[in-house]
């Protein structure tokens, strides 16, 4: 039960994170909507970089995993906010829009998880 309180907190405060991203990141014209672009980066730097010290430390408590990785992480990327914005590009027609934001978020995100985990393990 105590996990579930840590996911909660965790999870609320990433999704309101989130929330304040996409107000200032995504326009309410066409575009790509960069406030759910830098959550979902930022979220992968962040998932790297504690899973990495996790890791490399063996000093991280499962309660802090599951407050920072599961509810924090968790709550402030998202997939089903990605996979919506896509569905707009692609109803639009938006065809460039939709290959780079989609190719773009991959290739940066996974790079991001890399990235962070590098950076624990350097320095």
């Amino acid at each position: 039960m105590k996990g579930i309180l840590f996911v909660f907190i965790g999870g609320g405060l990433g999704s309101v994170l989130r929330f304040i991203l996409g107000k200032i990141g995504n326009s309410n014209g066409t575009g790509i909507p960069y406030g759910t672009f830098a959550a979902n980066i930022l979220g992968s730097l962040l998932i790297g970089f504690i899973l990495g010290w996790a890791a490399k430390n063996q000093g991280i408590s499962e309660n802090t995993m599951l407050l920072l990785a599961t509810g924090f992480c968790g709550g402030f990327t998202t997939f089903s906010t990605f996979a919506y914005e896509n569905h707009v590009f692609l109803k639009a027609g938006d065809f460039t829009s939709f290959a780079l934001y989609t190719i773009g978020s991959f290739v940066v995100g996974f790079m991001a998880v890399f990235t962070g985990i590098w950076l624990v393990k350097h320095f």
